[in-house]
């Protein structure tokens, strides 16, 4: 699936939604339903079996904060959960708006669910980045698969691109830097051009928690093909990824501005180069400064340009001229001849 990125000008955009559906179905639908429209090529969730993953300890901690949806932090994690049936009308509904189901699966069991609910493509989070028993259950089950690297040191990342590779698995490897947000002096875009470097068989990418649209198009000049965005309906709603989440408007200039990066980037065919309409109104063409006799030597002093109605030997190219002998007399401001020049 990824190979096909690799070198191209495509991309591919994830709107990731993660648990900014607060626990609700049909939010969760509006958001495959809007930014899908907004141009995501896949929207993702996240899925927890919060009694596998946590303690008892962790899971029973009190969760006295503002962004709380329960008392104790697994109460907390289990109100933003999906039951399966849920999960499989939100399955259904990105299937109806022809976008991809992608999911983060944080443990085994919620892997599990979503092979049997036919999940098109799997996150491995930063935190399971060289996550072997997790990675190989992953692989397993023959999706494809995307790995943000966010808080991994270097031999981290190299472990797991062996790993997948050496299991043959269809991959994108994500720039992330894991600050939420994350400041601007600290998204070290030029990461990814370092992997891409390193690893010219990768397909690479960019998951960012910047608050802003600037880390796409840069990202895309550094070599990301693959980007994956928080995404909201509202940066101060409850929960601690809105308030570095696009809205629908940040979004959509989002992926607007990745896709005009390479176009913006193209090296223009410069044998067309000059016929542009303002210079067939306003381009300069070289004329007599002062009466020229045949035979005379055009030099810097007898020649200007002059913007007139029809166009003539263009004053960029006086160059060619200077030097050559006038094959018959000009009058002041007469413009020159074509034939003048020995091209």
């Amino acid at each position: 699936m990824f190979e096909k990125y690799k070198d191209s000008e495509d991309v591919y955009i994830i709107a990731e939604v993660g648990q900014n559906h607060q626990g609700d179905l049909a939010t969760a639908k509006t958001y495959v339903e809007e930014f899908t429209r907004l141009g995501a090529n896949a929207i993702k969730f996240q899925m927890r079996n919060n009694e596998y993953l946590f303690s008892e300890e962790a899971f029973n901690r009190p969760y006295d904060n503002e962004n709380s949806f329960g008392k104790s932090y697994g109460e907390h994690r289990n109100y933003l959960e999906f039951s399966n049936d849920e999960w499989v009308e939100l399955r259904s509904i990105c299937k109806q708006f022809n976008v991809d189901f992608m999911c983060t699966p944080f443990d085994e069991p919620s892997l599990q669910q979503l092979i049997s609910l036919d999940v098109d493509l799997l996150k491995v989070s930063s935190f399971d980045l060289a996550n072997i028993p997790l990675l190989s259950k992953i692989c397993a089950s023959g999706k494809p698969i995307v790995v943000s690297v966010g808080g991994g040191k270097l031999h981290h990342i190299e472990s797991t691109i062996e790993y997948l590779q050496r299991n043959k698995a269809d991959f994108a490897l994500l720039h992330c830097v894991s600050e939420y947000p994350c400041p601007i002096n600290k998204l070290g875009l030029g990461f990814i051009a370092q992997l891409k470097q390193q690893h010219p068989s990768l397909t690479v990418g960019l998951s960012d928690h910047f608050n802003g649209i600037l880390s796409g198009p840069l990202g895309y000049m550094n070599g990301a093909r693959v980007f994956e965005k928080h995404v909201t309906f509202n940066r101060a709603n409850k929960g601690t990824d809105h308030n570095f989440a696009l809205e629908p408007r940040g979004f959509e200039n989002f992926v607007r501005d990745i896709k005009r990066a390479p176009k913006m980037n193209r090296i223009n065919n410069y044998t067309e180069v000059g016929n542009e309409a303002v210079f067939n109104k306003l381009g300069k063409s070289i004329c007599a400064s002062v009466h020229i006799d045949a035979g005379a030597e055009f030099t810097t002093e007898n020649i200007r340009g002059i913007i007139d109605m029809q166009a003539g030997v263009p004053v960029r190219e006086s160059e060619k001229l200077i030097g050559l002998k006038a094959k018959r007399p000009y009058r002041r401001d007469e413009l020159i001849d074509w034939q003048e020049m020995e091209l």
